[in-house]
């Protein structure tokens, strides 16, 4: 199981805004890693928004819009389930690719919470749901804000040889 060895963080996010950016389809799965997502951020004490675009595709897009409008860090969910097409690698990596030029080219945390997965079951399984065996949501919510937090102290740090 992925989850196995997964990381339990106590986060202090007060004053900090993250930005969710959360697909729309596969809506039970959705609803599960947005609420995970929420959990996450709710614990942390964040400040948190909620957008939704239409597919996993638009992600990049909507996490660069939240990057630039100020957010602290962005958690970006989505769920691409393969079909019997080459749309699911082409989805896969686009978003993928997208989510993590945002990141480095703004400098804000992405929580990289894409579902991968190869049916419905297995997205159901990681979707932190009850009975779920994981919840992605939630730990792409905690990545996000400790890598902000891990951060922070680099923002006021000297410039060495400067």
């Amino acid at each position: 199981m992925s989850g196995a060895g997964a990381p339990r963080m106590e986060l202090e996010g007060a004053g900090r805004r993250v930005v969710v950016v959360a697909a729309s389809w596969h809506r039970v799965v959705m609803d599960g890693l947005v609420a995970g997502a929420r959990r996450a951020l709710d614990e942390a004490h964040a400040d948190t928004t909620l957008v939704r675009v239409p597919g996993s595709f638009e992600l990049p897009v909507g996490a660069l819009h939240a990057a630039r409008s100020g957010a602290d860090a962005v958690v970006a969910l989505g769920v691409v389930i393969r079909g019997g097409t080459p749309h699911f690698d082409y989805v896969c990596q686009a978003a993928t690719q997208g989510l993590t030029r945002v990141a480095l080219d703004t400098g804000v945390p992405v929580g990289f919470g894409l579902l991968t997965c190869d049916d419905e079951a297995q997205a159901l399984d990681r979707a932190g749901l009850p009975g779920s065996h994981e919840d992605k949501g939630y730990e792409a919510a905690q990545a996000a804000v400790a890598t902000l937090l891990a951060l922070r102290p680099l923002d006021a740090a000297p410039v060495v040889g400067a």
